[in-house]
């Protein structure tokens, strides 16, 4: 795959409207939402919405009553298939790409965070950003990632995706943690990633974990009760330090908006460690990644850390992200990673001094 090949590619909504099939969506709640939305958007007509047969039970979604697979396959036989949740789960998985195998099956890249889904028009219009960062990455597993998502991006078709999948041991090998990191760990969720880090270095000197979410920062300082030197700060990740609007549950719903029904503290990481050193910063933070980057200037441009950060909750992270890395500091060297899991979740960059 090569960018010509890219221009090439079959735009996943002008295939979708090409086939002419009756058109059913997989999947409720969030996604649900806003694959209808990219519908809407794309004059897409919609004809209804199912789910797994073991998982319906009488439901309703956004004016559709909820059918299972095998009801929509008895009562239409052939259409179209919109995959609208993700999941890393090996079964479910499985059970999509079993339905790949009977129905035409697209899983629209909408984003996690925000209201701007992928655009082919968008991106060829656009693409020497994308050249300059595939020519960046380090390495021939990072281009082929990034050559696989915009592949995957363009069309809807999990095949690409599923080309380029690894392992997603977490924190990456690539990184070269070692005992004694200096670790920031912005979007902490529930200390999964502190308690990951701690066992894959053995130990680290100082730790500090944002987490904005209450629930979520609750069970953070509970699972991380047993480590020293770690300071845990109850604020989002930003710019600058202020208070924001926060909206949503404690899952990807979960975002900072300036009209939010709750108020939360947003710190930037140059102000938490107010010169301090840093060896290791991890940043996911559903959407806000640019601004807390830019929250860390002043730490990457001194101390150089080793940077690992999510690519996924806009669909156009995995260009917009390193380009900001690098524009910070350029000395690092850059590797593209995709985790198993469907659709394009999971994505990250590893930036290495």
């Amino acid at each position: 795959m090569n960018f010509e090949e890219l221009a090439a590619l079959p735009e996943c909504a002008a295939e979708i409207k090409r086939s002419g099939l009756p058109i059913y969506i997989y999947g409720m709640g969030n996604g649900g939402e806003k694959v209808l939305k990219w519908c809407a958007d794309r004059g897409i007509g919609v004809n209804g919405v199912f789910a797994s047969d073991d998982f319906v039970r009488g439901q309703s979604f956004m004016g559709y009553e909820v059918k299972k697979l095998s009801q929509v396959e008895a009562e239409v036989g052939e259409f179209t298939v919109l995959l609208a949740f993700g999941t890393c789960l090996p079964d479910i998985m499985e059970r999509i790409d079993d339905i790949a195998k009977r129905h035409p099956l697209y899983a629209p890249d909408v984003p996690v965070a925000g209201d701007r889904a992928f655009d082919k028009a968008e991106f060829i219009a656009d693409i020497k950003r994308a050249e300059k960062v595939c020519g960046m990455l380090a390495d021939e597993e990072s281009r082929q990632v990034f050559l696989g998502l915009t592949a995957y991006k363009i069309t809807g078709r999990l095949g690409y995706l599923k080309e380029v999948f690894s392992d997603g041991t977490k924190p990456s090998p690539l990184l070269g943690l070692k005992k004694g990191e200096i670790y920031c760990d912005l979007g902490a969720y529930n200390g999964d990633t502190v308690l990951q880090t701690v066992r894959a270095t053995g130990g680290c000197k100082k730790i500090y974990a944002l987490e904005p979410e209450k629930r979520n920062f609750q069970k953070c300082v509970k699972n991380c009760n047993d480590i020293d030197e770690i300071e845990l700060i109850n604020a989002a990740a930003w710019s600058h330090d202020t208070v924001m609007g926060f909206d949503g549950g404690s899952g990807r719903q979960a975002r900072l908006d300036g009209e939010g029904r709750g108020l939360i503290m947003a710190r930037s990481l140059d102000s938490v460690l107010n010169g301090r050193e840093c060896t290791y910063i991890k940043y996911d933070v559903e959407g806000a990644d640019i601004p807390a980057l830019k929250g860390s200037e002043k730490t990457i441009a001194k101390y150089h850390p080793k940077l690992c950060c999510a690519l996924y909750h806009r669909c156009y992270d995995y260009i917009d992200i390193p380009l900001a890395v690098n524009d910070i500091y350029g000395g690092y060297s850059f590797y593209m990673r995709q985790e198993s899991y469907y659709p394009a979740w999971e994505t990250e960059l590893i930036c290495v001094p």
